[in-house]
């Protein structure tokens, strides 16, 4: 089934677009959601008609967003978050953080526009933000600890084998103890 977008939908396709669609989807989901319509012969016409009409608009609506893109040139977010002993996140880094983080910069950013896996994990990642139809910016994301201490001695532990042997002894002593102890009250 063929659908005319009246609005962008982030994998699908952007408004004014032609696109093929399984029937169940386009009755359902994007014709009465008025998200499209269906590509008729008629349509198709007014379609042309309107983009002849409003080609100056498209071209002020991509700079625009040419100009946007732009603010996000050489910006990397930083995202300091609470990290486990292994370097897991105790949550997780979100569309939300990355357009909170953004908007701490200066930069207000729509987060339906930004496409990103959910982060679980120190290190550096990468967002897409898609302001039109050719128009996208890869936005650099790093999540740094918050706590790096709990994370330094989890690290610094197995390069000193010395320091590993000394509490390894003392924690098999104090479990043979209690084994000691227990056996006479078994009896």
């Amino acid at each position: 089934m063929k659908i005319i977008l009246k609005e962008d939908i982030i994998g699908l396709g952007y408004k004014n677009d032609v696109v093929e669609v399984k029937p169940g989807y386009g009755r359902n989901y994007l014709i009465p959601k008025k998200k499209g319509v269906i590509a008729s012969p008629s349509a198709l016409k007014q379609l042309e008609e309107d983009k002849r009409q409003q080609a100056h608009k498209i071209e002020a609506q991509k700079a625009a967003a040419q100009k946007r893109a732009n603010q996000l040139d050489g910006i990397v977010i930083e995202v300091a978050a609470k990290v486990s002993s292994n370097g897991v996140l105790y949550g997780s880094v979100n569309k939300n953080t990355v357009v909170e983080e953004l908007a701490k910069k200066g930069i207000e950013v729509d987060r339906r526009i930004i496409t990103m896996r959910d982060i679980k994990a120190v290190g550096e990642y990468e967002a897409t933000v898609h302001f039109y139809k050719d128009v996208e910016v890869k936005l650099p994301i790093k999540v740094v600890a918050e706590n790096p201490e709990e994370m330094a001695p989890a690290e610094a532990a197995p390069e000193d084998p010395a320091e590993e042997a000394a509490p390894a002894e003392s924690v098999e002593e104090d479990f043979d103890a209690p084994e000691e102890e227990e056996e006479p009250s078994a009896e």
